[in-house]
């Protein structure tokens, strides 16, 4: 391109000045012959003879060239050409060609010119034109020859800064394919888009390793947590095997088994639906809805729980909230949060569901009376199989506020929790979730 570019620049000036020498000799033949072909009609041949002749006379750098002759002889009438030039026949033609003038030979750009019984011959020396018009091709090839000398010098030396500048970078994704997932790019101290690179690969290679570290945590989690439950019904079912009484002592410990199990299948679906909303495979069945209702469901349902365990569930929603995504998912979100809420939320406490709309986003919050989450808990609330110190004694599997942060980060949304009542002790729990207007 810089070769290209530098090629095109050189021929602009040399048409710029060769070019230009010839428009302007053009130029001046072409006024000297309308000139002459004047004089001639006001004055005659012996006018027009006159005024060659004084062209000559005052012609200093004998650049002009000049032949008048009869149109049916030879005879000269004025001028300093030794003889007529090979010429084209048609009248006003323009050409090049050697002449001899005052005995020297010339190359010439004349102009022909025929006059009622007379022949006129107009033009101009261009031997120093021609010579600096050579001067200026030779000079065109030599820069055009270095021009690409240059382009290609700097094409390599670009290539090898940007070679040695993406080594580090070849470096660790080599070492990374090789199975070193702790090799960083360094980065040059320059602070330059390289470096600006090598930051946002790091960070993705750590971002990498954190989700492998979650992988292989959720794993430990999984392997834990569905040890114990396997290994009760298992028990369970021994025991019913080879000491069994009566048919419903057997049935009973059938029954048992088949509740631990379905814990354990209810472990592995609320794991495929995070799996699931972490993916975005939810995001084709989003629509536009009308939140409230989804809100005013879940409400019902978990105002009988509330009501057997002595709670007062208490709602506060407005006529509508418009909003675009997965029914089903909200709604299973909502019930995650009313269920811990109403679980850990003592008899007598209050469970509340409120939502409101903002400038810029749908807020939904459950707050409960419950001993909420210190600081460094909520920190890793949203983790799977993550359960607080109060919550060891309560059922469950530590799966539903993990689902509940895959739902809201599905809609691009932001989870949040803090305290119900800080002046208070216990402070309770509150659940915000916040969710983009569509």
């Amino acid at each position: 391109m810089f070769a290209s570019a530098a090629i095109a620049l050189v021929a602009v000036l040399w048409w710029a000045t060769a070019g230009a020498l010839d428009r302007q000799t053009d130029a001046a033949i072409r006024a000297d012959a309308i000139a002459l072909a004047e004089r001639w009609r006001e004055a005659g041949a012996t006018g027009l003879a006159e005024a060659i002749e004084e062209r000559l006379a005052v012609d200093v750098e004998n650049e002009s060239l000049y032949l008048l002759l009869e149109a049916e002889g030879t005879r000269r009438l004025a001028g300093n050409l030794d003889r007529w030039p090979n010429a084209p026949a048609a009248e006003g033609a323009w050409f090049r060609t050697r002449v001899l003038h005052d005995g020297v030979a010339a190359e010439a750009r004349l102009h022909r010119l025929d006059l009622p019984g007379l022949r006129l011959i107009v033009g101009r020396d261009e031997s120093e034109r021609e010579q600096l018009r050579r001067l200026l091709t030779e000079g065109v090839l030599w820069a055009s020859g270095a021009v690409v000398l240059f382009a290609l010098l700097g094409a390599w030396m670009l290539r090898h800064a940007l070679q040695t500048r993406m080594r580090p970078v070849f470096a660790t994704t080599a070492a990374i394919a090789g199975g070193d997932l702790a090799s960083r790019i360094a980065l040059s101290g320059r602070g330059d888009e390289f470096d600006r690179l090598a930051q946002t690969l790091n960070g993705m290679l750590e971002r990498i390793v954190t989700l492998m570290e979650g992988v292989r945590g959720v794993s430990d989690a999984i392997a834990h947590d569905l040890r114990t439950p396997i290994a009760r019904a298992r028990a369970k079912l021994e025991d019913a095997l080879s000491d069994v009484p009566d048919e419903a002592a057997l049935r009973a410990a059938v029954e048992q088994g088949i509740a631990d199990l379905d814990g354990i299948s209810r472990i592995f679906q609320a794991l495929l639906r995070i799996a699931e909303a972490e993916a975005g495979a939810r995001r084709a069945a989003f629509a536009p809805l009308d939140l409230v209702p989804v809100l005013a469901d879940a409400a019902e349902i978990y105002e009988v729980a509330a009501e057997a365990r002595g709670q007062h569930f208490a709602t506060d929603l407005p006529e509508r909230l418009e909003l675009v995504g997965d029914r089903d998912l909200l709604l299973q979100a909502i019930a995650n949060l009313l269920d811990n809420a109403i679980k850990f939320t003592p008899p007598g406490g209050t469970v509340t569901l409120a939502a409101r709309l903002l400038p810029a986003a749908i807020e939904v919050a459950v707050a409960d009376d419950g001993p909420g989450l210190v600081p460094e808990d909520r920190a890793h609330a949203g983790e799977r199989f993550f359960r607080a110190d109060k919550a060891r004694a309560t059922p469950g599997s530590g799966l539903g506020l993990s689902l509940v942060q895959a739902v809201v980060n599905l809609h691009a949304g932001e989870l949040r929790l803090e305290d119900a009542t800080p002046d208070r002790t216990p402070p309770g729990l509150r659940v915000v979730l916040r969710l983009p207007k569509p």
